[in-house]
């Protein structure tokens, strides 16, 4: 070679690890994307009135050995720690129609971070949850929740499953604009 060919030389070797490399950058967006689908399916359908349309059910969205978990001083008391799928399910539905408790409840997440591990075995995803209430009886809240979340990959496909859900109240208060009556 000669001139700027000569300058840089990219043998085969090299090559393959560019490519090994984008490859495991790529399964790494690919994990934080369906992270991202997973916990947007849960909170879709915790919503009142659900409109979460096509897609999995809320007990498709766990590991079989999951573990749901209230924790600080107002979310421990009041959730305690679930485990397995029928725990976590059955106590979502207590909050969901047909129940008589929400009229409307609408989730928001903000401040996300979704850390993948390296062998694309685990994922943790944190968010900052805004909830949005209006219960059956008129009254109405705000609550901010820091939520942590372990998520495993699905048995053989390219979904991502809630594994450990942790949830702390951070902060909340009434919500007069909600609670207000409609015309």
């Amino acid at each position: 070679m000669t001139g700027s060919d000569s300058a840089r030389s990219i043998d085969a070797r090299e090559v393959l690890e560019v490519l090994e490399a984008l490859e495991r950058r790529v399964a790494t967006l690919d994990a934080e994307r369906a992270v991202r689908a997973t916990i947007t399916r849960y909170m879709a359908l915790c919503d009142v009135p659900e409109d979460a349309g096509d897609g999995p059910a809320l007990a498709a969205l766990f590991t079989a050995d999951a573990v749901w978990e209230g924790i600080g001083p107002q979310y421990a008391r009041k959730f305690g720690r679930l485990e397995g799928t029928d725990a976590i399910v059955a106590m979502l539905r207590r909050y969901l129609p047909p129940e008589p408790h929400f009229a409307a409840n609408l989730h928001f997440l903000t401040s996300e971070s979704i850390d993948v591990g390296a062998d694309l075995a685990t994922a943790r995803g944190r968010w900052i949850m805004l909830q949005a209430s209006r219960h059956v009886d008129g009254t109405a809240e705000l609550i901010a929740a820091r939520l942590t979340v372990d998520f495993a990959p699905a048995e053989g496909g390219t979904a991502w499953l809630i594994r450990h859900f942790r949830t702390e109240r951070v902060l909340d208060g009434p919500w007069p604009l909600a609670a207000a009556s409609r015309p």
